[in-house]
């Protein structure tokens, strides 16, 4: 595929075109609650990045689930969001893997309908392509 921002990875039988990001309205960081994980070197980069101690970050800005941290959410909408999302995610540079990673999370391997239905990115490639 010749645009440049046209992601894909071995693996899945889809790609992903970044220039979508431009015009969604943070499809990925809103809808149904669920958890953001966040690692303790996440939680380091994430404070120093909004420049708050650890502590007040983890105290103000995230859940204990078991022994992991998520990132809280908020009503929005019809759903929930990410704290950190207001028109685009204001820790775009610090983001967690688990946002980083989006759209390629083995769940999507075999979910890429519901897939395509949250994210207008995405590109549906024939085996062997």
């Amino acid at each position: 595929m010749e645009n440049k921002n046209i992601i894909c990875k071995d693996g899945f039988e889809f790609c992903f075109d970044s220039d979508a990001c431009k015009s969604c309205e943070g499809s990925c960081c809103i809808g149904e609650s669920g958890y953001i994980w966040v690692s303790f070197e996440e939680i380091k980069n994430i404070s120093k990045f909004l420049n708050i101690d650890e502590n007040i970050f983890i105290d103000k800005f995230l859940i204990k689930v078991g022994y992991k941290y998520s990132i809280k959410e908020r009503p929005y909408k019809d759903g929930y969001a990410c704290i950190f999302f207001e028109n685009g995610c204001s820790i775009y540079p610090v983001r967690p893997t688990q946002c980083r990673t989006f759209p390629f999370w083995d769940y999507f391997k075999n979910n890429i309908e519901e897939l395509k239905k949250e994210c207008p990115g995405i590109i549906e490639i024939e085996n062997g392509e």
